[in-house]
This record gives C-alpha cells, sequence and structure tokens, in this order.
C-alpha cells in the first residue's frame, strides 16, 4: 500500500515545478493570460487593382510596390489628411473643393461649447436624497425637435441664400400631464 504522504507530494509535484519559473511564465503555462498582436507591427497593404491597360510590363520580383506608401507617408497623411490629398503645389483640386462647398459652410467656431452647454442642461444633477425622496424619474425636460418644420425652415433659407442658423429652431410642443393623466 502506498503512503498518502506520496500520493499528495506526487500530486503537488507539478505545481511546485511550474513554480519554479518566473510568475508571467507560470501564469502564460496555465492559459491565464493572452498574447495579443503587437499594434506596432501589423501592417496594411494596397488592395490589388486591375490596371487600366493590359499592355504593362510585368512586376519585378522584390521591386516596391508603386501604390504603397512610406511610413513616413503613411504617417504625414494621418496627422494631416489636407496634405496627403494637395496635389504637388500645395492646392486641393476642383473636386475636392467642390465636395467642400457641397458640403456647406463651417461649423461656429463655439460649436464645442455649445453642445456642452446643451448637454449638461439636459443632463442636470440629482443628489442621492432627491433621489431617495423622489424617486420617480424625472419629468422630461427635453425639447424635441420638428422634422418636418425644421426641414422646411432649411430649405427656405437655402433658398433665399441666408445662414441655417438664422431664424427660430421649430420645436413640438409637449402637452401638460393632468392629475388624471398621472393617475392611469
Amino acid at each position: 500500500m502506498v503512503p498518502s504522504r506520496v500520493i499528495l507530494a506526487a500530486a503537488f509535484l507539478p505545481l511546485v515545478l511550474a513554480g519554479c519559473g518566473n510568475g508571467n511564465d507560470l501564469s502564460r503555462t496555465f492559459g491565464f493570460t493572452r498574447d495579443s498582436p503587437d499594434e506596432f507591427q501589423v501592417t496594411t497593404r494596397a488592395p490589388l487593382s486591375m490596371p487600366p491597360n493590359f499592355s504593362l510590363r510585368p512586376p519585378q520580383p522584390g521591386a516596391p510596390r508603386p501604390q504603397e506608401l512610406s511610413q513616413r507617408q503613411e504617417a504625414e497623411a494621418t496627422l494631416a489628411p489636407q496634405a496627403a490629398l494637395a496635389n504637388a503645389q500645395g492646392e486641393t483640386s476642383t473636386g475636392q473643393q467642390a465636395l467642400l462647398a457641397a458640403a456647406g459652410p463651417d461649423a461656429p467656431a463655439d460649436i464645442r461649447r455649445r453642445v456642452d452647454t446643451d448637454a449638461a442642461m439636459a443632463q442636470g444633477d440629482r443628489s442621492l436624497a432627491d433621489r431617495l425622496m423622489f424617486w420617480r424619474t424625472p419629468t422630461d425636460k427635453s425639447v424635441v425637435v420638428d422634422p418636418r418644420r425644421e426641414s422646411q425652415r432649411l430649405r427656405e433659407n437655402a433658398a433665399l441664400g441666408q445662414d441655417p442658423t438664422a431664424g427660430d429652431t421649430l420645436i413640438i410642443q409637449r402637452s401638460k400631464k393632468t392629475l388624471w393623466d398621472s393617475i392611469f
């Protein structure tokens, strides 16, 4: 009969041997960590495309691909897209100018402040005491833009050559709840 100490020692021997390595290897050995790819080593390749005509010379083995950008050019295109889209003289093409003109005027300079102010007003602060005493959901104080009437206003402003922000934004007026509505 095998003593219980020998069985216990044989059971814990693999754990003791696995513990001899450093902690990172131990967790990797037991599968507790995942190895993710290095995001700086992942590269993209330009898609294959059909040539405009079939009289092109065949590619040379080992030659760089003409549609591939260097790492410097990729970084410039990411950091300054306008610089990458501009031609050799630094000017945008007529197609790009037409696209920008069709997009409409630039956003106001303080648009971020306006959006943040509107969001802060819509959210409101409720203390813990307010949430405990007034446990029902608060009445909705937000405004809803009437899409049909607002679209009509924007079309009229465009037809008259006015700024889209001219005039009041048309909203849906909600009816007040009566005591009867709150009960049922």
